[in-house]
């Protein structure tokens, strides 16, 4: 599991990425492909939002707008690029 400072509606907080899966598309013929959800590649990533000291903070997680979820998990990338 990966840990990382964040802001969560301008508090700062920790994200812990708690499970990051990235498969991407099939390279070859689709009847060849273990599965249809493999043949156009997918992602699965799952977090938990902390407060400062490091405890799940259910409260502030509830404050997460789609806006801020997709910044989330475009910071979780980003630490996976690194």
């Amino acid at each position: 599991m990966k840990t990382f400072d964040s802001k969560v509606a301008g508090i700062p907080c920790q994200i812990r990425v708690d499970e990051y899966t990235v498969v991407p598309p099939w390279r070859g013929s689709a009847s060849t492909c273990p599965s249809s959800d493999d043949f156009y590649g997918y992602e699965e990533i799952i977090y938990t939002v902390l407060d400062r000291r490091g405890r799940e903070a259910m409260w502030l997680e509830r404050k997460i707008t789609a806006d801020m979820d997709e910044q989330i998990l475009e910071e979780i990338r980003g630490q996976y690029e690194q």
